[in-house]
C-alpha cells in the first residue's frame, strides 16, 4: 500500500472506504498519505474513484468508513459540519473551473472569496488577492472580468489563485490541468512547485496524465487495486 505512514503534519487517509451509493464502493480500503514539502503524484484511468478519494481528503465527501487526520488531528465531521480551521488548511481545484465558480462574480472577487468567508479584513484581502493574482498571471484587467469574459485557462489560474489565497498546508489538484492548453498547464505547475519549495505545500496531483506526473511529482501511487468500480 502507498505511503500507509506519514508524519504528524500530514494528510492522512487511512483504510478509506467511500462511493456513493451503499453496497457499490468506489474507493476500497485505501491508505494515502501527503507530506508537506512534495507532490505525491495519484494516476489511474477515469473512473477509477481518484476524484472520490480527493473529495474524501478535502473534507467534502464522508467515507464510509477509516479515518482522515489532518496534521496529525482526527476528521469526525465532513462538509459544512468539518470545523472551519481544518477545511482552510486543504486548498482544492477541480478539472472543470467554470463548474466550480460562481458566474455572477468577477475573478477578483472569485479569489477573495476563502478569505473573505474566513473574516479577513478587507485590506489584507486586497493584499493577498494581489500576491497570489500575480503569482499565477491573471492581470488586472483580467481580474474585473466574469468567467463567461475568460478562458478556461485563464479561469483556472483564479481557481489556483483561490485555492492558494488562504495559504493552505495542502492542496489537492483534481485533474487540474485536463482541459488546459500545455503553456498553461507548463506555468501552473511552476506555480505550485514553488509553493511546494518556498513554504512547505503539500500536493496531492490527480491525474490520468501519467507523463505529467512523472514530471510533476516526486512519487506516483496506484492504490487502484484496492478500488471497485
Amino acid at each position: 500500500m502507498p505511503r500507509p505512514g506519514g508524519g504528524p503534519m500530514s494528510l492522512r487517509a487511512e483504510s478509506v472506504t467511500a462511493g456513493w451509493r451503499r453496497g457499490h464502493p468506489v474507493v476500497d480500503d485505501v491508505d494515502l498519505t501527503v507530506e508537506p514539502g512534495g507532490v505525491l503524484g495519484l494516476a489511474g484511468p477515469s473512473g477509477c474513484g481518484k476524484s472520490t478519494l480527493t473529495r474524501v481528503l478535502a473534507l467534502l465527501h464522508a467515507p464510509w468508513s477509516g479515518t482522515v487526520t489532518v496534521g496529525g488531528e482526527p476528521v469526525h465531521r465532513y462538509r459544512f459540519g468539518a470545523p472551519a480551521a481544518l477545511r482552510r488548511r486543504i486548498g482544492v481545484v477541480f478539472q472543470s473551473p467554470r463548474a466550480s465558480t460562481d458566474p455572477r462574480l468577477t475573478l477578483d472577487r472569485i479569489v477573495a472569496e476563502p478569505l473573505r468567508a474566513a473574516g479577513t479584513p478587507d485590506p489584507a484581502v486586497t493584499a493577498r488577492v494581489d500576491e497570489v493574482a500575480d503569482l499565477v498571471g491573471l492581470t488586472p484587467e483580467l481580474r474585473t472580468r466574469h468567467p463567461h469574459e475568460v478562458s478556461d485557462g485563464q479561469l483556472q489560474r483564479a481557481c489556483l489563485a483561490r485555492a492558494l489565497a488562504p495559504e493552505p498546508d495542502y492542496l489537492l489538484c483534481d485533474e487540474m490541468t485536463a482541459m488546459l492548453d500545455a503553456s498553461t498547464t507548463a506555468a501552473l505547475v511552476s506555480v505550485v512547485a514553488d509553493e511546494v519549495t518556498g513554504r512547505g505545500l503539500g500536493v496531492l496531483a490527480v491525474s490520468h496524465d501519467e507523463p505529467l506526473l512523472g514530471a510533476w511529482a516526486g512519487e506516483v501511487v496506484r492504490p487502484w487495486s484496492r478500488v471497485r468500480p
